[in-house]
């Protein structure tokens, strides 16, 4: 005789009623992450606001557009890991989901710098 076992148990374990102490630790968390967002959105807007592009000499401005990049994807990283519950997950689910984006992101990197390049021949070559 075959014995049926009913495994909808082991999915909802631990997802009971929590603890104030855990529920306080969710807001901490969430409060955190909330401020540290703002705080990085704050300083982009200001940094924006002081320095425009006809301000600043070239070399400052690619230091300022690498600076939004990096900070951005902080931002975008903390939001998938805290607010998307990706970061609640096993180590091998994330290096699954995370890794081809930034594989997708570098190769968005190597076009871009090839295709600078491919722009600098292309005009030599009218000269």
């Amino acid at each position: 005789m075959e014995q049926t076992v009913d495994q909808s148990f082991e999915y909802s374990a631990g997802h009971g009623p929590r603890t104030p102490e855990q529920s306080r630790a969710v807001r901490k968390k969430i409060l955190f992450v909330t401020l540290l967002l703002s705080v990085i959105t704050i300083f982009e807007v200001m940094v924006g606001i002081f320095y425009s592009q006809s301000h600043v000499s070239a070399n400052t401005w690619t230091i300022i557009k690498w600076m939004y990049i990096v900070l951005t994807l902080i931002k975008a990283g903390y939001i998938v890991l805290v607010f998307m519950h990706l970061g609640d997950e096993r180590k091998n689910l994330r290096t699954t989901i995370l890794l081809p984006m930034v594989l997708v992101v570098y190769l968005i990197f190597i076009a871009l710098y090839e295709g600078e390049h491919l722009l600098q021949y292309f005009q030599d070559l009218m000269k």
